[in-house]
């Protein structure tokens, strides 16, 4: 018999690892750890290798002969990784491969991010295949894209549980990057595990769960346009378990930067309207944005009965100004929107419940959110603030004083069944209903709309994995999609008439993903899937102000193939890593958003299924890491997304043969790419003193906002090529405890536009002060 206990060293103090793994190098003998980190293992005597694995953690191997009778005791320590992911290999700083799943996935580590002011969905922009599209400054509406599918495609989770219907303040560019231990993101294909329907992937921000007898992570930034950001994160374990953690942050910015404007509208003294072809370099002056977030959690850990008991709480506020509609052009001057979240949470989580190999977890919230929109003005604006009094009654886009409330119901229940050590049984189940009422506030007194609107989504998935050596391994899965709507749909053209429609969508899906490593370093991913998404919230039913809901709207359906082929080689100090990958998708019954025109020369947001979509495409990454010293690498993405209708919808038969097929999609960048050099200095003026030096850019093709059949040849319908530069400078003293940065956004003032004609912020300058406590 063999027996001890596993601690680590972590900043000089020593730690238990629990649930660590430990075995004998290639027999059966072996178990893992228990709460106090201790382990016993009885085998044949002979001659073994005992190997200690834990995540987070370097493997260690060590040489031991067992004799008939006897017990040895062996106590071992590990050594920290420099990023903690379960199943990972750590080639370099920043992005690393997830190694053994049979999905493509990546994750970004966060770890040496925490000092800078990006929020979690710039920090995404280090990951292959993917682009951030947003429509303005802080707190503007914010799209991942990612091969190829962008917005509604993509679906966004916090430790596992989905975001959709949580609110605004808590979008992926409204939370700071230290509320995350790391981001991972799913391509593509995406596990059982998060019940999700996803097409184009899955990003999942993890949150450090580890055990942390007490700790404090406060930091403040200040930067161009009035821009203040602050976080907060404080916790502590006791050793009976009991546990709580705080976090707290806030955003604001008066987004007052600089842009240029065409078509602005000029008024004569005599009230007449003058637009001329002239571009004007403007000021931004209604887009004040700010949020506010807390998030409380209190509960027990490591207990026989449950590893996590958590129940949380999290309360959010946002307050934001409408500069702007769908298109530049169009300018508002006091139209705005507030609202407010309330979400009761319930962790929990087991493992070996029951029996051995047996995991579960469960989760469950409630979102009370209400937003307010006004829109009242009796005034008219342009690009240069100036107002004149309206004609034709109050409202910039559309006389409204109103507040749309929204309950969400959203729970998750996750159950893993380990069968010996090749076969696994994952079946994960995700319930959500959401109901929203509209209320009218313009005449003070409050009077409800006559129609809610309701939906009911549950997703079952059940997956086997067989693992039979480290070489290699085999995924299988099959989903039952189920979704129930209830809406109002107009029944004249003015909008004024309404009934109550109801459907009901029943669809299943399955696929299968594999990894087979050719060599050591060289590993071969292959994944499809029959996929079906639903249709979100949004697109059902709008956001009551600039996006309009279509009730009957259809789930879209895809056909969804992946390879991927990955190469990471450490020699001594020196670590290189090399992907590729491709991409098809043939999906039916695309949801595509659209621009449409309303009288008085404004527009709105529509969605509507679009036939056939083929999206064919790869992307490349490379990386290169001397010692703790420097790193460098890189992505370039190239997707062909392709409007593979021939007939025109809506059309009879062969009639009218489609203008655009076989043409690319409209706003869909189809090119882009990235690249980053970092320099370290260790011991700067004392030892665990560190300055680190970031040079990053940014590349985007142009691109059509309408049909390249419609726009290649105008400018106005063009997004221009993109080069963008950013620097920025961290000083960390003592071991990461006291930090300081500053960092240069868009060094050379380009212009910069993702959504239409909406354009970004140019040059611009933040500071950031942090302080970390903690064991």
């Amino acid at each position: 018999m063999i027996s001890g206990r596993i601690i680590s060293i972590d900043n000089g103090n020593k730690n238990i690892v629990d649930f660590a793994t430990v075995y004998l190098k290639g027999t059966k003998f072996g178990g893992s750890t228990n709460r106090e980190g201790f382990y016993h293992i009885h085998a044949l005597p002979g001659d073994y290798t005992l190997v200690v694995s834990a995540v987070g953690y370097r493997t260690v191997e060590k040489k031991v002969s067992l004799k008939r009778g006897e017990r040895i005791k062996m106590n071992i320590t590990l050594v920290p990784k420099e990023q903690m992911l379960e199943e990972v290999t750590v080639v370099s700083t920043g992005v690393s491969r997830v190694k053994r799943s049979a999905f493509n996935a990546v994750a970004v580590d966060t770890k040496e991010l925490k000092n800078s002011t990006k929020s979690l969905s710039e920090a995404l922009a280090k990951a292959p295949g993917m682009k951030l599209r947003e429509s303005g400054g802080v707190g503007s509406d914010m799209q991942l894209m990612l091969d190829g599918f962008s917005g509604k495609h993509v679906k966004i989770f916090i430790d596992g549980v989905p975001q959709e219907g949580v609110g605004s303040s808590f979008g992926l560019n409204n939370i700071p990057v230290n509320f995350a231990d790391r981001i991972e993101v799913y391509k593509g294909v995406v596990p059982v595990g998060f019940g999700t329907d996803a097409i184009g992937g899955v990003v999942n921000i993890v949150t450090n769960k580890k055990r942390r007898n007490c700790f404090l992570d406060a930091s403040y930034s200040y930067g161009s346009f009035n821009t203040h950001k602050s976080h907060v994160n404080f916790g502590q374990t006791f050793k009976n378990g009991f546990t709580y953690e705080i976090s707290a942050f806030q955003n604001y910015s008066d987004n007052d930067y600089y842009i240029d404007a065409d078509h602005v509208e000029q008024w004569k003294e005599d009230g007449s309207t003058v637009i001329t072809d002239e571009t004007f370099h403007v000021k931004r002056f209604n887009d004040t944005f700010h949020n506010e977030a807390v998030i409380a959690k209190i509960g027990v850990t490591d207990k026989l009965w449950a590893d996590r008991l958590m129940f949380g709480f999290t309360y959010s506020n946002m307050y934001k100004e409408i500069q702007t509609g769908v298109r530049q052009h169009t300018v508002f001057g006091e139209k705005h929107r507030k609202g407010h979240s309330l979400m009761p949470s319930l962790e929990y989580n087991k493992r070996n419940l029951f029996v051995k190999g047996l995991d579960i977890v469960l989760t469950a919230n409630y979102n009370r959110n209400a937003t307010t929109n006004v829109d009242t003005a009796s005034y008219q604006y342009n690009w240069f603030g100036e107002r004149k009094i309206k004609t034709n009654g109050r409202g910039e886009q559309s006389e409204q004083y109103s507040r749309a409330d929204n309950d969400n119901w959203n729970a998750t229940l996750t159950v893993n069944y380990r069968i010996a050590k090749a076969h696994t049984l994952t079946f994960n189940n995700v319930w959500n209903t959401f109901h929203r009422t509209n209320t009218s506030l313009l005449t003070g007194a409050e009077i409800e709309d006559e129609f809610s609107k309701d939906t009911r989504k549950n997703i079952a998935g059940l997956s086997y994995r067989f693992m039979p050596s480290e070489h290699w391994n085999l995924s299988a899965f099959g989903k039952y999609y189920h979704q129930y709507v209830s809406g109002p749909v107009a029944t004249d053209d003015k909008g004024t008439d309404y009934v109550l429609v109801e459907r009901t969508v029943h669809s299943a899906g399955y696929g299968a993903a594999g990894t087979y490593f050719i060599l050591p370093e060289l590993q071969a991913k292959l994944s499809y899937e029959k996929a079906y998404r639903l249709p979100t919230i949004e697109e059902m039913f709008g956001d009551e102000d600039l996006e309009s809901g279509e009730v009957n709207i259809r789930p879209e359906n895809s056909d969804n193939v992946n390879l991927n082929i990955s190469y990471s080689k450490n020699i001594g100090k020196h670590s290189v890593y090399v992907e590729g990958g491709l991409i098809y998708r043939n999906t039916k019954d695309y949801i595509q958003r659209n621009i449409q025109d309303l009288s008085g020369g404004k527009e709105n947001a529509t969605y509507t299924n679009y036939g056939k979509v083929v999206t064919k495409g790869y992307n490349l990454s490379a990386r290169y890491s001397f010692s703790k010293w420097f790193s460098i690498g890189g992505n370039f993405t190239q997707m062909d997304v392709r409007d593979m209708e021939k007939y025109q919808i809506g059309s009879t038969g062969t009639s009218t043969p489609n203008l655009t097929y076989k043409a690319r999609m409209a706003n869909v960048p189809y090119m882009f790419a990235d690249s980053d050099v970092t320099f370290y200095w260790h011991g700067l003026g004392k030892k665990g003193n560190i300055l680190t030096v970031t040079y990053d850019n940014q590349y985007l093709h142009s691109f059509c906002y309408n049909s390249e059949v419609i726009g290649t040849n105008s400018d106005e319908y063009t997004v221009p090529n993109q080069f963008s530069h950013n620097l920025s400078v961290s000083y960390s003293l003592q071991n990461g405890r006291y930090n300081v940065s500053f960092e240069c956004h868009n060094i050379t003032d380009e212009n910069l536009y993702d959504n239409f004609s909406l354009q970004k912020a140019g040059r611009a300058f933040y500071g950031k002060v942090r302080v970390y406590f903690g064991k």
